[in-house]
């Protein structure tokens, strides 16, 4: 699904329907299964007010009732007015068929109840004080029926809302990830459930807060914290103390919460107190350990990424080499060469040739190879190309690269490809060309120059349109095998090419 507003997506029909509804089917079937066990919770309540027990007139078939009325209900609302008032269709009536239907739960509920708690009866001076109090709490089980349903109604849309458009919301927000998105939206259901089996407020409340404290914790801590703590003599120390100022200083606002929800100053100062040591003592160090384990984990992605864009880089390059096109050239050249002269040259012309192609296909699968190598290669390359370009007075090629005499590394095949372009958009036979190639080192510092001409090539051209796959696979290996020890600068005009690259070997 792509992303989308939130008014959109409450207007779309939910293919999670029908997972709803077998999964509301589901809970009802087990709820009569647990009426075929035959336990009576209430049994021992008729017995104490000294009431004869009758275990379908006071339980079975009252709860049989119930259950089917609370699932019956959950489907009318939640598949029929819920979307209806989501998308504001008739509204008004939809509110009043809302209300109405509660009203009618609330009613049947007391009904049923007038079985299941026939022994109230005996606890209140008359009958009416009786079905008063039944119906009081019947109708207040309705009423948080319905909130029960908003909540729930809040936790499906903002839920799945969020989840879809987790990808947008990342990239504005990078602290608000997927894996956080899904973990509030599991903060959100467990809460509901918590509520829906009745579990107890106390524990209800402690259970919101300590686990929503842990998730705002993890992500203070995964993007701003510990990536400042990292750059600290002992970053855990400095996290650990960092993270106890802020519990200390959280810990009165969380207790005035607590004291609205929980009416208790002690209950609340006290469950204050236990979610600041439980996330100090639990939430933190736990949080300083998968942010570990993500260091480490990303290390190694970053690290199988490095030689599989070296290895890729590596083999297109040698693809772009080994072509047609550059070998019918040499073939070509020395065709040529070996017209106009015996033997001499040509054999030369094939041993530099010969020499290239065990570089290629030897080294260039190296790691790292002898800088003289490399520019060993460049050479044979130069001297090649300029078998065929000697002829032409037009064509300029002028080279002053140094001797390197230290044993100096580089990764191979990260200069050839510059040269290879100057020639490849530089050299024309008919109009005047240059290319002039520097290279010198400095410490372990090397400065490599490339400047040539260019010239517009023809509409036939099949490669006029083709930028080559060459100097994108070097930008990619520089940035892979030299981050941060390169820098590459490339002008062009409309009649020169300039490459300017300084390596830190």
């Amino acid at each position: 699904m792509n992303d989308m507003t939130l008014k959109t997506f409450i207007a779309e029909p939910l293919h999670r329907n029908k997972v709803e509804f077998w999964a509301a089917t589901t809970i009802f079937a087990f709820a009569l299964f647990s009426l075929a066990v035959g336990v009576s919770p209430n049994r021992h309540l008729f017995n104490d007010a000294g009431i004869v027990y009758d275990y379908y007139g006071h339980y079975f078939f009252p709860q049989f009732f119930r259950y089917l009325l609370l699932y019956l209900a959950f489907l009318f609302t939640n598949f029929v007015l819920v979307p209806r008032l989501l998308r504001k269709e008739s509204l008004w009536f939809n509110i009043f068929l809302l209300l109405i239907s509660f009203v009618v739960v609330g009613l049947f509920v007391g009904i049923l109840d007038t079985y299941t708690k026939g022994y109230l009866f005996s606890r209140f001076d008359s009958e009416d004080q009786t079905y008063n109090f039944i119906f009081q709490q019947s109708f207040h089980y309705a009423f948080w029926l319905l909130l029960m349903l908003a909540f729930y109604t809040a936790i499906k849309y903002i839920g799945m809302y969020l989840l879809t458009n987790s990808t947008t919301i990342e990239s504005k927000y990078k602290v608000i990830t997927r894996d956080v998105l899904t973990a509030f939206v599991g903060w959100m259901v467990s809460v509901f459930l918590l509520l829906i089996l009745n579990i107890g407020e106390e524990i209800t409340i402690a259970w919101g807060l300590v686990s929503l404290s842990a998730l705002v914790i993890y992500c203070l801590s995964f993007y701003k914290l510990l990536p400042k703590a990292l750059h600290k003599k002992k970053p855990f120390r400095y996290y650990f103390l960092i993270s106890a100022l802020i519990l200390l200083l959280s810990y009165l606002p969380i207790s005035f919460l607590m004291m609205l929800l929980v009416q208790e100053e002690e209950a609340a100062l006290g469950l204050s107190f236990f979610n600041a040591v439980f996330h100090l003592f639990v939430t933190v160090p736990a949080t300083w350990l998968l942010f570990k384990r993500h260091l480490k984990g990303n290390e190694e992605l970053f690290v199988l990424k490095k030689e599989l864009g070296k290895s890729t880089a590596n083999l297109d390059f040698l693809r772009s080499q080994i072509n047609p096109h550059f070998l019918f050239n040499a073939l070509n050249t020395l065709y040529g060469t070996a017209l106009q002269e015996n033997s001499e040259r040509t054999a030369q012309g094939i041993q530099m040739l010969g020499d290239m192609m065990r570089f290629m296909l030897h080294e260039n699968l190296q790691q790292k190879i002898l800088l003289s190598r490399e520019i060993e290669y460049m050479r044979n390359f130069i001297e090649l190309q300029t078998l065929r370009t000697s002829a032409s007075p037009n064509i300029s090629i002028e080279t002053k690269i140094q001797d390197v005499l230290s044993d100096k590394f580089i990764a191979p095949m990260l200069l050839i490809p510059f040269v290879e372009n100057a020639f490849k958009h530089g050299i024309s036979l008919k109009h005047r060309s240059w290319i002039r190639i520097t290279l010198h080192t400095s410490g372990n510092n090397l400065y490599f120059d490339v400047y040539n001409s260019i010239h517009a090539k023809k509409e036939q051209d099949p490669e006029k349109d083709k930028s080559g796959v060459g100097l994108i696979n070097v930008k990619q290996r520089l940035d892979l095998l030299y981050p941060a020890k390169h820098e590459l600068i490339i002008r062009e005009t409309a009649e020169e090419y300039f490459v300017h690259l300084t390596l830190q070997l």
